[in-house]
């Protein structure tokens, strides 16, 4: 069959195709270049539906979908949260995300109001971010914040330890919790138990987790989000020695290495469950799965002997010093 784009176009009015679509079709399918069999096609369609794809980056509920959705609410555009995603996750192929991928993402979900919800944000129509509230944000503001403005410069680069990202993973109905808490060079996961979301069970169980440190050298800084279950940061740095930073409001991507390992921990403990009927023990394990899973951003090293590295080299430091 020839080229001639008129040699298409009947049959795409017939079909209500585009006559492009039809010579694709037309060049992927036919069994000889003079021949199109339409048995043929199917059955080589079929054939390729069989073979495995690729995995897709942004599924449902992994940690770079579930920034893309925070942002996508916010009023970004796919094209901004593409760009924004690879300055602050230059060395993380988890985020390099392109605009059609996260358009591809949202329509290929199951339908429910998730997606609904998501496909108006697309549907928005807005070039920028929108405002709200005239730029301020409603909650009311914690006491004695410091912001993640303030933290040391080194704190952004990976390349120091010692620099820690908290957040609270919660459970059905927000009624159960568990504190999460990750080191930004290593990617080093702790874990712990809480009875609720209040502020005396995050002092608690972030306490239990920071004191278990052996070093003070490598508990510099802890950057959490403005929730109010952080109301007793001073506390938290009265126990432990920690400075604590706050992020900027619906700034996720302020605390990349926590968003990702949320992310990986509700492979876990899935949303939507009751969080109170795992044991700290049952805790542990998942941490300790997760610090001896070879990374790529780590250069396929395990989070766990990144952090051993980091802790021989503060007591080596330390034992030079005092000779």
């Amino acid at each position: 069959m020839g080229q001639d784009r008129r040699v298409f176009q009947r049959p795409a009015r017939l079909l209500r195709r585009a006559p492009s679509s039809i010579s694709r079709e037309i060049r992927r399918n036919s069994i000889n270049p003079t021949a199109y069999d339409a048995a043929a096609a199917g059955r080589q369609a079929r054939q390729r539906q069989r073979l495995p794809r690729r995995s897709r980056k942004l599924l449902p509920h992994n940690a770079a979908f579930l920034m893309v959705a925070e942002l996508l609410r916010q009023g970004w555009s796919p094209q901004q949260i593409q760009g924004r995603l690879r300055e602050h996750y230059p060395e993380d192929p988890a985020y390099h995300v392109s605009h059609e991928t996260i358009y591809a993402a949202i329509y290929a979900m199951p339908r429910g109001e998730l997606r609904k919800e998501l496909i108006r944000c697309l549907r928005q129509g807005q070039d920028g971010r929108r405002k709200r509230s005239q730029g301020e944000d409603r909650r009311g503001k914690l006491p004695d914040m410091v912001s993640i403005h303030e933290r040391p410069s080194e704190a952004e680069d990976r390349l120091i330890p010692g620099h820690w990202e908290a957040d609270l993973i919660k459970g059905a109905g927000n009624r159960s919790a568990v504190a999460t808490l990750v080191e930004r060079s290593s990617r080093l996961v702790l874990l712990a138990k809480m009875p609720d979301a209040s502020a005396a069970s995050a002092l608690e169980a972030l306490t239990q987790m920071l004191n278990r440190i052996p070093e003070p050298a490598l508990r510099k800084t802890l950057t959490y989000d403005q929730g109010k279950e952080m109301s007793r940061h001073k506390e938290l740095t009265a126990r432990t020695g920690i400075q604590v930073y706050f992020a900027d409001p619906h700034s996720p991507w302020q605390r990349g290495s926590n968003e990702n390992a949320n992310g990986l921990i509700r492979e876990y403990l899935p949303k939507g469950t009751d969080l109170s009927v795992h044991s700290q023990e049952e805790l542990d394990a998942i941490a300790h799965r997760l610090n001896t899973r070879p990374r790529a951003v780590l250069d396929f090293k395990m989070p766990i002997e990144v952090f051993a590295e980091h802790l021989d080299a503060v007591i080596e430091s330390r034992q030079a010093v005092k000779h």
